[in-house]
């Protein structure tokens, strides 16, 4: 499986990839029911609550292997 990067939109992930969604709040991103959410990607998201994206999409891959 290809791994998911911070261009991924954050309904996509959530979509594709439910398991993701616990990651995005352990790294403080409770925006799953967010308006931005609908067209912000997971690096947008990540950058506008000061959260270190490549850890986060590291857990990400991990949580969805």
């Amino acid at each position: 499986m290809a791994a998911i990067t911070k261009d991924i939109g954050i309904m996509e992930l959530v979509q594709k990839y439910p398991q993701a969604v616990a990651v995005l709040q352990e790294y403080g991103m409770g925006c799953i029911g967010c308006a931005a959410a609908h067209f912000e990607t997971v690096g947008e998201g990540a950058a506008a609550h000061g959260i270190d994206v490549d850890a986060m999409m590291e857990a990400i891959n991990k949580a969805v292997q």
